[in-house]
């Protein structure tokens, strides 16, 4: 088992508040917050604080200056400017917010939904989006103002819905980029719903851009509203920061001071949105908390353990009797193997599974041509051929993971009576997450880089198995210790770029027994790892397996890995199956020119082999 050195656990606050920290450490952040928390809270009570009616009139004090009864002085009408500013940043504040809720819930949630799903929404998300961005602003507000009247308000609803596009443009693009990771997939075989997956880790990756364009279009609104006001197409029984610029723009000559006030507040709220922002967006693409604490790094002490590929333990597996498997390909041998009567307990059948994508001309591609194979409960099946032979798009058509374009177009795919061929979500809702489960072949990339382990963990557990925060955290803890964590708990408050490779295998691992699955696929579970890692993470698994009586399709390109794990092999080249039988039987008595050919691909200091399957008698 793996010896692991690891400091004691540091703890880690919580994400607000860590972000807060972070942000008053900042002078251009403090700043900005102290500033906009002032407007924020004069929003609320600038109304109720105004010394006098903003929308009293004294004609005796018309354009008079600072003094006790008016320490700001009046405008043009003889009303108190300090009461029509408090009053104005209730109205310009709220119409500019209103502006910005319509933008963003529009565009972010249309771009959400397009970005992720793509199809026929898409295309109409995006006709809207062009159509609305080659409208005329100006002219469309101008025209609603002389239908509608003038309402602030329904200007800036009309404004936030002519805004909208930027965000959905912005939000698409991202969720574009980031729906093909392999941490997206991964949250997706352990069983959450594209409702948790799109809210939790695809719109954690488009926030940071999302506040920056927030805070643009906030001031934006602003200056919009403001400038529709100072143009006098407002109302001009509500006080806003525009209509103040109005009156003191008529009377520039007589009180030029007059400008001063609401250019202020105009000037300085749309700076401090915009320089907020951007440390915002700095501080949350960090992701995490910054770690003052000096930390050692994370080692691994491993024994000498004997190669994978050297120390192979042979044993006599299982395999489908001949006469029950539909054989496709006339070439593909099968080797007899009488351990097992009839295959009654048979978990996953596959049978005449034919994958193919459709491509942008029209055509069509078929990547797997018929293949058929059994995994029965309790056994390791291992699925073996060089890069490109079809051995994980097999796997991802179980899973129901197969990329855009990709369908399953002929057989069947049955999983303990359930029929899996290009079933829909919710059947696989039923299945994936909970009753088979996925290891990948990178560990990092599998895991979503903007939480903690602990937090990816403990989430398909709760949607899963129902149990509580704290049920969960423990069974977490616990699976983590199972798989040889040295220190769950600071594992547990770790995040993925903090643990090692093996460490974050390991980590994959015990999200997969977690649920306690029948069946686990396994694709190049340790291809990313070194050679002393691999062994410790095969025995790990093999350990699993066999405490959990789980079955196991093993995807590799690796016969060590397949002699010291599995209890049958089938080979793969080209799409099709050309050899299958008990690990013993492939290992003593390989038949199939292409297997032979893969068991003496064996690195040694002899000449330069041909490519596989250039043997003579190989179909290529």
């Amino acid at each position: 088992m793996t010896a692991i050195a690891v400091p004691p656990a540091v703890p880690v606050a919580p994400v607000r508040v860590a972000l807060f920290r972070r942000l008053v450490r900042r002078p251009v952040g403090l700043v900005s917050l102290i500033f906009l928390a002032i407007v924020a809270v004069l929003t609320f009570i600038g109304p109720l604080i105004a010394p006098q009616d903003p929308n009293f009139a004294d004609i005796r004090n018309i354009l008079s200056g600072p003094s006790s009864a008016h320490l700001l002085g009046t405008d043009g009408s003889g009303r108190d400017v300090l009461s029509r500013l408090l009053a104005a940043t209730q109205t310009s504040i709220a119409a500019a917010l209103v502006a910005v809720v319509v933008a963003v819930l529009i565009g972010v949630v249309s771009g959400l939904i397009a970005g992720y799903y793509q199809g026929w929404f898409n295309t109409v998300a995006t006709w809207v989006t062009e159509l609305t961005m080659a409208l005329p602003g100006i002219v469309v507000l101008l025209a609603a103002r002389a239908v509608l009247g003038p309402s602030v308000w329904l200007s800036m609803v009309i404004f936030g819905i002519l805004l909208s596009p930027g965000f959905f443009r912005l939000v698409f693009a991202s969720v574009t980029a980031v729906r093909g990771e392999l941490y997206v997939d991964a949250a997706r075989v352990s069983g959450l719903s594209d409702t948790r997956i799109i809210g939790r880790h695809v719109l954690s990756v488009v926030r940071a851009p999302i506040i920056i364009q927030a805070a643009i279009v906030s001031g934006i609104a602003i200056a919009i509203q403001s400038g529709l006001e100072f143009l006098g197409l407002g109302d001009a029984n509500v006080p806003t920061w525009g209509s103040m610029l109005t009156d003191a723009f008529k009377n520039i000559y007589k009180n030029p001071a007059g400008l001063v006030w609401p250019s202020l507040a105009i000037a300085l709220t749309c700076i401090a949105l915009t320089l907020l922002a951007n440390v915002l967006r700095d501080e949350l693409e960090r992701t995490v908390t910054v770690r003052r604490r000096r930390r050692r790094a994370v080692s691994s002490r491993t024994g000498s353990i004997a190669a994978v590929t050297t120390s192979v333990s042979l044993s006599g597996g299982d395999v489908l009797d001949p006469d029950e498997l539909p054989i496709v390909e006339s070439d593909v041998i099968v080797h007899a193997d009488d351990t097992r009567s009839k295959a009654t307990d048979t978990l996953l059948r596959v049978r005449d599974l034919h994958v193919g994508y459709d491509q942008a001309d029209g055509s069509h591609i078929e990547v797997v041509h018929g293949v058929s194979l059994d995994v029965r409960k309790g056994e390791v099946h291992g699925l073996i051929g060089e890069s490109g032979s079809g051995k994980s798009q097999t796997a991802f058509a179980v899973l129901g993971l197969l990329p855009r374009g990709g369908s399953v177009t002929a057989g069947s795919i049955l999983f303990d009576g359930t029929e899996l061929a290009d079933a829909d979500e919710k059947v696989y809702a039923g299945v994936r997450g909970k009753r088979i489960a996925y290891i990948p072949q990178e560990p990092m990339s599998n895991l979503d880089p903007a939480f903690t382990i602990g937090s990816q963990l403990v989430e398909p557990l709760r949607k899963n198995l129902g149990l509580s925060k704290k049920e969960a955290r423990d069974r977490a803890l616990a699976l983590l210790a199972r798989v040889g964590i040295p220190d769950p708990a600071r594992t547990f408050d770790a995040y993925p770029f903090e643990v090692s490779g093996g460490m974050a295998q390991r980590v994959l691992i015990a999200g997969a027994v977690s649920t306690d699955p029948e069946l686990i696929i396994a694709d190049e579970p340790t291809t990313a790892l070194d050679v002393t890692v691999q062994a410790e993470v095969l025995e790990l698994l093999r350990d699993l397996q066999k405490e959990r009586h789980m079955a196991m399709l093993l995807v590799t390109h690796n016969f060590g890995v397949v002699a010291d794990l599995c209890d049958r092999v089938t080979v793969m080249q080209n799409g099709v199956f050309v050899e299958q039988g008990p690990v013993r039987a492939i290992f003593t008595e390989a038949q199939h020119p292409y297997t032979r050919a893969l068991l003496d691909a064996i690195l040694d200091e002899g000449p330069a082999r041909p490519p596989l399957g250039a043997e003579e008698g190989v179909r290529a």
